[in-house]
């Protein structure tokens, strides 16, 4: 059972007990990690600190909320309890789950002949005295055992023909079981006069057989049945059925963890219908290493050469059973995230935002370091291609996702820069294929690259580019969008767009799966959306020879130089400035404050912390920027972050959100070529004057976030290693306590921030919630509401609840690039 089955007095009740420092919310989060799934984040504990600061806000309510949109069941939740030694906890929950209701046996559907006996049973665990109540379609069965756990239909008769369910009920707190069909059927040795001759009985006569396969080997299960008519077999997994399987044999090449778990075969005829026993399948690594090799050049004119493999099992033990799954780790997880949207010359796109933000949400979750950027113009995309390679080394996770504008010619795939001219060719964009190879020369553990563009041909373009000799590393993973010569698109809703292939990975990006089982099923899931059948489908590419998951764990032995360069790296890209207070000649005191909505967008606030008396009205407005950065006039010093043309951040992620405040958002920023320099213009009027009153005081706060790393100047080339990585190209004096910051990031993932009092700290006023409100809207179908929706949240969104929407091919638009 999961927690959201809990009702809201209960949970109220577990929040106040978790509402404290020595054994509380922060120890549960803790203790809940050890699943992936539920692993929160720095920046999520941040978020549930802040609940604090709202008199009705509950750090604990706001923990348990993740943890139910993450489907925690209630035992988990009572074993973590039971980790953290909360006995008080753990005995009021225990009293909970005492009290409710679950259904331990559910009824089966089952034909039976007429005159027979049939028995439903529906049993359930929960408090004493539980009532049971058995209909037939709509209508409750009176007789005697209409009220019991076993419904009893004897003798058998045509008119007991029907889907029944049972309710459990004890006073307001009900349970429905699950549906169960009653059919009868002719008995055995009738005749018909379709039928010419005795018809039999059904009878399987061998049944399928539970077994262990290793990943890229042949699945073959096996059913046979005697009946006459002859028999037809359907079969299914994990209750699912499997269109494509319609015979007495299953024969699956190739199979990968995805086709692990419980297979039935379905035998029937016109008259009968039997189920087979059930057939377990485990999925072991590949056993491909359990045997001997031989190794043979194929090349022209080459000979065979045969090579041993020393160490390796003999061919005859690959029979046996695979050893449990062996767990792979990660050295470090980095992602660089580009999401262009206001191109100079071509469509402007609305998705990339929404996209990039939500997926930087999920991937920090699972410990990945991101760098996340909008609108980069050439030079600024391979200066930050350049920047991203220097957090690669040995053995770490590297991820790519693109959202814009692309296309692919002769077998490369390019990234369509803001700046790109009407009639842009290869030396304009960015080869994706050239950053693969740059990759490997890291010798990373894991490349994935997710390109949500166009992949249409570009008529402009007749060079080939060649982007040099990939190594054999078996270790890339492509997720195109699209297929190749076909268009992405994005769906228009409010004020926030999603890409569909954003819409769909969200739902399974987190899984515990092999890289490419999880892109299967977000395959299969756009495959089921009516709006893009026959105009978007995804295509994958892959290479990986090992189960590597996005959720593997970062193991580390020892902090290597390239390790301390990248957290170094990734600090200096996050740094903020630290808040301010300003106090000005007429007694008003200001506060200056900073959030990061992307690595290269900065929101700035002012509110007004004191003021005299004399004072009837203030505010202070923000001023002079300089050109180099982008500021929306008229979206400048608004009161809202919506108003400030921010969708991702929400006013309650930042301190004191009672007070009122003016939001300016700052974009662009990695093109600050100097410190940036603004004013603060403060406004105020007397209580016995009516003209209003000005005072301005300039304001410096250095180069804050992406802006250090300098993407608008040209890099030198590339080196095949992260040790010649260089801070000269840091002012270092603008970082005020870089050594603290790189202290209090290390490896994890969450961003350098600064608290009202100036010092670093995790609580800060820059850190908005990840999974909360500041969630961009969902762009749920009805094509997949029912599907898993692990670490995406919706309960809290800022633009209102997930509406079960059917989307029109009208609401779509494509990143078509030419």
């Amino acid at each position: 059972m999961n927690i959201s089955t809990l009702n809201e007095d209960v949970l109220k009740r577990l929040s106040t007990m978790l509402d404290n420092a020595t054994c509380g919310w922060r120890q549960l989060a803790n203790a809940v990690s050890e699943q992936p799934k539920l692993c929160c984040s720095e920046r999520e504990l941040t978020a549930c600190s802040l609940q604090v600061l709202s008199a009705a806000g509950s750090p604990g309510r706001t923990l348990l909320a993740w943890l139910a949109d993450r489907s925690c069941s209630l035992d988990f939740l009572l074993h973590c309890l039971r980790k953290i030694d909360h006995q008080e906890a753990v005995q009021y929950l225990t009293s909970i789950v005492a009290e409710l209701i679950q259904i331990t046996v559910q009824p089966q559907s089952q034909p039976t002949t007429v005159g027979g006996r049939v028995v439903l049973t529906c049993r359930a665990s929960g408090p004493p005295g539980l009532g049971y109540q058995w209909f037939r379609g709509k209508d409750e069965i009176l007789d005697g055992t209409g009220c019991t756990q076993e419904l009893i239909l004897c003798p058998l008769a045509q008119v007991h023909q029907g889907h029944y369910i049972c309710r459990v009920n004890h006073g307001e707190n009900v349970v429905f079981s699950q549906w169960a069909q009653v059919r009868c059927i002719l008995s055995p040795g009738c005749s018909s006069s379709l039928f010419p001759g005795s018809v039999s009985g059904l009878r399987i006569t061998h049944q399928p057989q539970s077994q262990a396969v290793s990943e890229g080997d042949t699945l073959f299960l096996e059913c046979n049945a005697e009946a006459n008519p002859p028999p037809k077999y359907e079969w299914y997994h994990n209750t699912v059925p499997m269109e494509q399987q319609k015979t007495r044999t299953l024969k699956m090449p190739c199979v990968t963890t995805a086709n692990r778990g419980q297979y039935r075969c379905k035998v029937f005829n016109l008259y009968h219908e039997a189920l087979s026993s059930t057939a377990t399948v485990t999925i072991g690594p590949s056993s491909i290493t359990e045997a001997t090799w031989v190794e043979v050049d194929r090349g022209r004119d080459s000979q065979e050469v045969h090579r041993s493999g020393a160490g390796i099992y003999p061919l005859q033990q690959m029979g046996k059973p695979s050893p449990s799954v062996k767990r792979f780790y990660a050295t470090d997880k980095v992602a660089l995230l580009i999401g262009n949207m206001n191109y100079v010359y071509h469509t402007q796109l609305s998705a990339p935002i929404a996209d990039v933000h939500e997926l930087t949400n999920l991937l920090r979750q699972m410990n990945f370091k991101v760098v996340s950027l909008l609108d980069l113009n050439w030079q600024e995309m391979h200066s930050a291609v350049t920047e991203f390679l220097l957090l690669l080394d040995k053995g770490v996770y590297g991820l790519l996702y693109f959202a814009g504008h692309g296309y692919e010619n002769f077998g490369n795939s390019f990234m369509v820069p803001i700046d790109a001219p009407t009639s842009y060719t290869s030396e304009h964009c960015v080869c994706v294929q050239k950053i693969l190879t740059r990759m490997q020369q890291k010798e990373t553990g894991l490349n994935v690259f997710l390109l949500d563009m166009c992949r249409k041909r570009n008529p402009n373009d007749d060079i080939i580019v060649q982007p040099g000799l990939l190594k054999v590393t078996a270790n890339i993973v492509f997720g195109y969008a699209t297929c190749v010569d076909a268009e992405a698109y994005e769906v228009k809703r409010k004020n926030v767009s999603n890409g569909i292939f954003i819409s769909f990975l969200k739902q399974r990006v987190s899984e515990d799966e092999k890289v490419t089982v999880m892109l299967d099923r977000v395959a299969e899931d756009m495959g089921h959306c009516r709006i893009t059948k026959g105009r978007q489908a995804l295509e994958l590419r892959s290479n990986l020879s090992e189960r590597r998951c996005l959720t593997d764990q970062i193991q580390s032995s020892d902090c290597s130089a390239s390790q301390s360069v990248r957290n170094l790296q990734w600090a200096v890209a996050h740094d903020l400035p630290k808040s301010r207070y300003l106090q000005f000649d007429c007694g008003v005191k200001v506060q200056l404050g900073f959030a990061a909505e992307f690595s290269n967008i900065m929101v700035i606030y002012t509110r007004i912390l004191e003021q005299p008396e004399e004072i009837v009205s203030c505010s202070a407005q923000l001023t002079d920027f300089p050109a180099d950065v982008d500021i929306d006039l008229k979206q400048s010093n608004q009161e809202t972050l919506l108003e400030a043309g921010s969708f991702m951040l929400i006013e309650e992620s930042l301190p004191s959100p009672e007070a009122p405040s003016l939001y300016t958002r700052v974009r662009s920023l990695q093109r600050l070529r100097v410190g940036l320099t603004f004013t603060i213009c403060l406004h105020y009027t007397y209580s016995n004057m009516d003209d209003e009153v000005q005072e301005r005081q300039p304001v410096t706060i250095g180069k804050p976030l992406v802006s250090k790393l300098n993407l608008h100047e040209p890099r030198p080339p590339c080196t095949s290693s992260s040790s010649s990585f260089s801070l000269d190209s840091f002012n270092l004096t603008e970082c005020s306590s870089l050594t603290e910051a790189f202290a209090s990031v290390g490896s994890s993932n969450a961003w350098t921030c600064y608290a009202q009092t100036g010092t670093q700290s995790s609580i800060t006023d820059s850190c908005p919630s990840i999974s909360g409100a500041n969630v961009p809207e969902e762009s749920d179908t009805s094509d997949f509401l029912d599907a898993p929706r692990p670490l995406v949240t919706s309960k809290s969104l800022p633009l209102g609840q997930v509406n079960e929407t059917n989307y029109k091919f009208s609401d779509m638009y494509n990143f078509h690039s030419h």
